[in-house]
This record gives structure tokens, C-alpha cells and sequence, in this order.
């Protein structure tokens, strides 16, 4: 009988679930990028000098006009194929596209429309070239996506400064090197003939407004997911306790000052949210999953009947066409645009950025490209002014932060190749054995 009552007890144990303890060294290990970002900031700002508020309202317009174009970076490390550096040949497509708005002469929102539409085939078309050449480099993508933008740059050199206003001529006011050929350094945004705003200035709100605004959109989709049953009633009561808490949070006359100075161009991050959205019901879908498969094990995807090639083929095609639009956001924010340097850098930072926040070149998610973009953008905000207070120069800040930038995308690159190589040593030991 006793014998009965132990082998019960022992079963109902073995059924019982076993809480696995955190392994707070490996979470340190995966996410020490984070980490570094997140210490360094609050140094920085410590030794800045800057208010809170400034700080706030700094950041959320870097937020608005780049968190597009690093979220355009998820679906080809998805699919296996690392940071997709050719972005800039999106952003490329996309100045192409404000530069003939402008010869044109639409203006307004109308002009960012057309510019958008117009940068659709452009960068597919660019992407589908990209993807097609990155299928022959197998392994290489990144480099492979790098080397590509540097020489696109040319042909886009050539077209900006020979071609443009000469073989082509250009009759809107501004656009032509003035005693010259081609078009001119600066592109101005804020004409008769631009779009500057076009995007934010729709509407725009105070950060507690919007967040109260925000936060009762999300309470009621949490209660219409948990009425259909789409959500367990615990974790929409956890969503509703975090927005009340946020909610209760800004009511303290100290944390809402912090925001005081910060206008949320809602139709902006709206757009980002929706860029969220896809990315998410994206990777839900078939096409979804194949980018999955392929992104883990090329060969099994093979064999399982995926065609891989062109599955790559398309995740660089989005990857490039959603690149255009973020620049487009980018340079309305910005109202006008260096012509034959704005997009050089975008692929590095946005790169950076993303890995900043956790990610790596085989894995990421909304979150992380998020929190990287805050990060990232946050350093950059920070360092200058916390530079010129410790040493007596801001370049020095200057020169960090640009240091870190490259040092994040060589450090992601490093660890992705060290892990490879121990991924290699264990499938031999395990073949030995």
C-alpha cells in the first residue's frame, strides 16, 4: 500500500512542470550589445547636460524619420541572408523618384504619394537584381550587399551629375549646378515644389495626448480579442494593468514635464505601426514560413520542395522597396536632402541600429529593431555634448559614436562567424562519436 502511495506520489511529480532556472551568464552573453548601449547612454546623459525634455524631444523626431527604414531590414535576416547593406540602392530609387516630383512640380502630399508609387518599381526592380546577384554569393550576402551599394553609388553618381541636366534636362528652379551640368549638392524640400511635412505635418499631438489616445485604441482591441477568444484573459489583463500603470505614470506633473516639448506626428508612427503589422502577419503567411525555412537550413528548405532562390529573390525585394519608402519619410522629415550623400550611411546605421537592440544576422523582430533605433539614436544625441563636458571637445563624442557604429556591425559579424564555426565542431564531434 505504501509502496502504491510513493510510485503515485513520484508520478504525479515527474508530471509536475520543472521551472528551469535562468542562466543569467548566456542572457548576458546574447544580449551584451544591449547592455553596453543601455550603460552608455546613461553615462552619456549623466555627463551631457542636456534636460530630459530636450532629450525626449530629440530622440522621438530621430524615431519618426528612421524607424521605417531599420525595420525594413527584418525580412531578409529572416530569411537567412544578414543585414541587407543594399539598402541604399532603395534609397536611391527613392531620391530618383523626389527628383522627377520636383522637375514635375507636385507638391504637398500628393508629391510624397507619387514619389512613393514611383519608387515601387524602381526598387523592385533594383531588388530583384540584388537578389539574383546574392543567390550566386551564397554565404556572403553582407560583404556581397555592401560592395553593391558602393557601386550603385557610382551609376548613381553618373546619372546625378552627367546625365540629370544634361542628356536629360531639367527645367525646375534649383535643381541644376548653377554654371554647370547636373544636379545641384542640396535638394530643398521646402519649396513651392517639395513635400517637407507633407507626412508629419498632418497631425501631430502632445505625447500625453497621444498616449492616452494610443492606449485607448489598445484597450479596445484587447477587449475585442479577448471577447472572441483570442487571447487568454491573463494576458490581456497584464496588457490592460501596463497601459493603466503608463496611463497613472503620466499624470505626475515630474514625468509629463520630461515630455513636455515632445509633438508625436501620429500619421508618421501610425505608418511605422502599420510597417509592424506587416512584418508580423508577413512571417505568419506561407511566404512567411518559407523565409523561416530557408533562413534556418537552406537544404532542408530544398529538399522540402521551397524554391529558395526565389524566395531569397523576394525577401530582397521587399526588404529594398519598404528602404525607398523609409527614405521618402526621412526626407520630408528632414525638408531637404545632400543629393549625392544622404544615402551613403543609410545601410551602416540602420544596420547598427538593429543590432544595438539584440538582434543578430540571422535573427530579429520589431522589438529589437525598435529598441535598437532608440539606442542607437539616443548615443547619438548624447555623446557630442558629454564629450565636449569630459574632454573639452564634442568631435570626441562625435568620433565615438561613429566608432561604435562600425564596431557594432564588426562585433555582430564576429560573433555570427564564431558561432558558425562552433556549430561546425559539434556536428563533427557528434559524427566521431
Amino acid at each position: 500500500m505504501r509502496d502504491n502511495v510513493n510510485s503515485g506520489i513520484d508520478t504525479a511529480a515527474s508530471k509536475a512542470p520543472v521551472r528551469q532556472k535562468t542562466n543569467w551568464g548566456r542572457l548576458f552573453r546574447e544580449n551584451a550589445v544591449t547592455i553596453m548601449f543601455v550603460v552608455m547612454c546613461i553615462v552619456c546623459l549623466a555627463f551631457s547636460g542636456q534636460s530630459l525634455s530636450y532629450v525626449m524631444y530629440e530622440l522621438f523626431g530621430r524615431l519618426s524619420r528612421n524607424a521605417f527604414i531599420v525595420l525594413a531590414l527584418i525580412i531578409p535576416i529572416v530569411a537567412g541572408m544578414g543585414i541587407n547593406f543594399a539598402i541604399t540602392i532603395g534609397a536611391m530609387a527613392a531620391q530618383i523618384s523626389v527628383l522627377w516630383v520636383i522637375e514635375w512640380g507636385v507638391s504637398g502630399l500628393p508629391g510624397m504619394m507619387l514619389a512613393a508609387l514611383m519608387t515601387v518599381p524602381l526598387a523592385a526592380f533594383f531588388g530583384f537584381l540584388i537578389g539574383k546577384l546574392l543567390n550566386k554569393m551564397k554565404g556572403q550576402e553582407m560583404i556581397g550587399g555592401l560592395i553593391l551599394g558602393y557601386f550603385a553609388n557610382g551609376l548613381y553618381q553618373l546619372l546625378f551629375l552627367f546625365i540629370f541636366g544634361n542628356l536629360i534636362p531639367l527645367n525646375a528652379p534649383g535643381l541644376v549646378i548653377k554654371g554647370s551640368t547636373g544636379v545641384a549638392n542640396t535638394i530643398d524640400l521646402s519649396t513651392e515644389r517639395g513635400f517637407k511635412y507633407a507626412l508629419d505635418g498632418l497631425w501631430s499631438m502632445p505625447f500625453v495626448e497621444a498616449t492616452h489616445l494610443i492606449f485607448a485604441v489598445l484597450f479596445l482591441v484587447v477587449v475585442v480579442m479577448l471577447v472572441a477568444k483570442k487571447i487568454k484573459t491573463e494576458k490581456a489583463l497584464t496588457y490592460m494593468g501596463i497601459m493603466g500603470a503608463f496611463a497613472m505614470l503620466l499624470q505626475i506633473p515630474a514625468v509629463a514635464s520630461v515630455f513636455s516639448m515632445v509633438k508625436v506626428p501620429m500619421v508618421t508612427f501610425i505608418v511605422v505601426g502599420v510597417l509592424c503589422l506587416f512584418n508580423t502577419g508577413l512571417l505568419r503567411t506561407r511566404l512567411g514560413q518559407q523565409f523561416r525555412a530557408v533562413g534556418q537550413n537552406r537544404t532542408v528548405a530544398n529538399a522540402s520542395g521551397i524554391n529558395v532562390d526565389k524566395v531569397r529573390v523576394i525577401a530582397i525585394m521587399i526588404s529594398t522597396v519598404l528602404a525607398g519608402w523609409g527614405q521618402l519619410i526621412f526626407v520630408q522629415n528632414m525638408g531637404s536632402f545632400q543629393t549625392y550623400g544622404a544615402h551613403e550611411q543609410v545601410g551602416l546605421y540602420a544596420g547598427a541600429a538593429i543590432l544595438v537592440g539584440g538582434a543578430g544576422v540571422r535573427k530579429a523582430t520589431n522589438g529589437q529593431a525598435i529598441l535598437g533605433c532608440i539606442l542607437f539614436h539616443l548615443l547619438f544625441i548624447v555623446a557630442p555634448p558629454a564629450g565636449k563636458n569630459l574632454f573639452g571637445d564634442s568631435a570626441i563624442g562625435e568620433y565615438f559614436r561613429v566608432f561604435i557604429s562600425y564596431g557594432v556591425i564588426a562585433a555582430a559579424l564576429v560573433m555570427h562567424a564564431w558561432s558558425g564555426i562552433q556549430k561546425k565542431k559539434s556536428a563533427k564531434e557528434a559524427l566521431t562519436e
